[in-house]
């Protein structure tokens, strides 16, 4: 928007009834037509109303009565100009340029005018000219930096960097050095591909603060950034001895070596960075998060030494719940569940309504063996936030887990309520929950129905294909329909042993045993360690209708081992029979 969208406008009653516009800073020439004596009384009313609309925000009627005013003093600007800033804030970009075409016009010399006409162009793509009108600004009004900064980024836009750094200049010898423009100055240099320049700017900051550690990162992340890594290691050598203890060094040293892939080094100065007590508690944590995002997925030890880093960043930040939350999401990192739970649970205690502390920690009682608390912990979360849908989602959890059927579906309908309608993604997995409820406590046409209104609303969601076509054929009914759905699975997430299980107890119920061996073996196979029970289960029932009976058997006893939960698996394996 442009400067001259912040002018109020002050009203005096004059004599014989006109009515005249002051704006701060400047009133145009054009609307003291407005006040003379007895003068179009019916057009100082109009005017008077459409203002009075405006600072009502009822830009309709504004812009009607400005129409009319327009229609009755064709030679007042003032109402053009007007009609010009409401069709640019209603993104009527024709009708503004229009109606700012016809201000000008009128008074060719009105710098506000001439601003929002550059506004106007700049919105259409056409920088060249918006810059080159608001340069001209710029000369006519020297002792204001903010025009030469506009005309600037327009310039800036309008890929003519030469005049840009022009402009930029003039506002800094206005406004002195300031970081704000020395910085734009930078990013200027760095589109021209002139590393050396951006870098003499910064250099420019660090002469005038050379104790600035901030400067030396600034220089230090140029040239890491711009494969310059010998130039950044001799700034950084530079500022570690004139400043041995900066927490912005540090960090760009880290910074400096994570680039070099020197983890050895990038933990050292990270540490140093995390724990340097002139940082704020906030920026201790970014970095901290940093630090983790920076290790390898799968090198735990890694993990493991940076915990030392947040038990001290903890010890000097014991009550705030920012920390306590980093601290608790490192611990479920490191598969200590119990520590993550303490620490989320006294993060809560300090900042009760921190929605995303209280996702985190709800996440923890999502087993079985947690039903009860996830229940306790839930119903607090919902006198919280009673209109959010995760919060009635994590209870119909915890009752479903208790085998509390009936509470489960009500939190779920409760749930989908919540949930906005434009989200499906999340609609439909709602709704494949609550068609799960319903096929585990046997309300069979409930459970197609929510599935088939999850497809519904996300036809290619894998999981929900999957979850549906296993459901049907454990009740072995609509067989071609959940083989349909299994394949289509598949070919979303090729290679998924779950989805692969599925499809071969599909075929096991249809009586194709040769085939449902090869799917559930795969299926078995790409688990590896973490192979449930179940698949187990299933193989071996296939190697019993194969007469394969003591391969049956051996599957069995793995499928207990594993924790196998159907009921009968006990009574296979004591009579060597298959029961279903």
């Amino acid at each position: 928007m442009s400067r001259a969208g912040v002018i109020f406008y002050v009203f005096f009653i004059l004599s014989l009834g006109a009515v005249m516009p002051v704006a701060y800073g400047q009133l145009p020439a054009d609307t003291l037509e407005l006040s003379k004596a007895g003068k179009n009384a019916k057009s100082d009313e109009l005017y008077f109303d459409a203002v009075k609309a405006k600072m009502h925000d009822d830009d309709t009627l504004a812009a009607n009565l400005f129409e009319q005013f327009a229609a009755l003093r064709p030679d007042v600007s003032d109402a053009y100009y007007e009609l010009a800033k409401i069709s640019y804030g209603n993104k009527r970009i024709d009708k503004a340029e229009e109606y700012i075409k016809k201000a000008i016009g009128i008074s060719p010399d009105n710098k506000w005018y001439q601003e929002e006409y550059a506004s106007i162009l700049a919105d259409r793509g056409d920088f060249a000219e918006a810059a080159k009108i608001m340069g001209d600004i710029a000369k006519s009004e020297p002792d204001d930096p903010d025009y030469s900064e506009t005309a600037a980024e327009y310039y800036e836009h309008a890929q003519k960097y030469a005049e840009a750094l022009s402009f930029l200049d003039k506002a800094i010898t206005i406004d002195g050095e300031d970081e704000e423009l020395m910085m734009h100055k930078v990013e200027i240099y760095l589109k021209m591909n002139d590393v050396e320049k951006a870098a003499g700017v910064i250099k420019e900051l660090i002469t005038n603060e050379p104790r600035n550690g901030r400067y030396y990162k600034l220089l230090g992340d140029l040239y890491d950034n711009n494969k310059m890594p010998e130039k950044a290691a001799g700034v950084y050598d530079n500022a570690n001895k004139l400043l041995p203890e900066d927490p912005f060094v540090e960090s760009g040293l880290a910074e400096h070596y994570l680039n070099l892939h020197d983890t050895a080094s990038y933990i050292i100065y990270a540490k140093k960075a995390i724990l340097n007590n002139a940082l704020d508690a906030e920026t201790q944590m970014d970095m901290l998060t940093a630090y983790f995002q920076s290790l390898p997925n799968n090198d735990s030890s890694l993990r493991l030494q940076g915990m030392p880093v947040v038990r001290q960043l903890l010890a000097e930040h014991p009550d705030d719940a920012q920390v306590l939350a980093l601290y608790a999401g490192c611990q479920e990192l490191n598969n200590q569940h119990d520590s993550a739970v303490w620490a989320y649970k006294k993060s809560l205690q300090v900042k009760p309504n921190d929605f995303n502390v209280w996702e985190k920690f709800l996440n923890n009682y999502t087993g079985k063996q947690d039903a009860d608390s996830l229940i306790k912990y839930s119903e607090k979360f919902i006198r919280l936030f009673p209109n959010l849908y995760i919060a009635h989602y994590f209870n119909g959890v915890g009752h479903f887990n208790k085998n509390e059927y009936p509470a489960a579906i009500k939190a779920i309908n409760r749930a989908i309520d919540m949930q906005q309608e434009n989200d499906k993604g999340r609609l439909s997995s709602l709704y494949a929950f609550l068609g799960e409820i319903y096929h585990t406590s046997k309300q069979d046409d409930l459970s197609d129905k929510a599935f088939d209104k999850a497809l519904e609303l996300d036809p290619d969601n894998a999981s929900v294909l999957n979850n549906y076509s296993y459901f049907l054929s454990v009740r072995g009914v609509k067989l071609e329909e959940a083989e349909r759905m299994s394949k289509k699975s598949l070919a979303l997430q090729p290679g998924e042993a779950t989805y692969l299980d599925t499809y071969g107890w599909i075929l096991y119920k249809k009586g194709d045993y040769e085939k449902a061996k090869v799917f559930i073996q795969r299926a078995i196979e790409l688990s590896g360690s973490r192979v449930d029970g179940t698949l187990y289960d299933h193989l071996g029932n296939v190697a019993y209708k194969l007469n394969e009976k003591d391969k049956a058997m051996e599957d069995w006893k793995i499928a207990k081992e594993k924790g196998c939960d159907d009921p009968q698996i006990d009574k296979k394996i004591s009579e060597g029979k298959l029961y279903e």
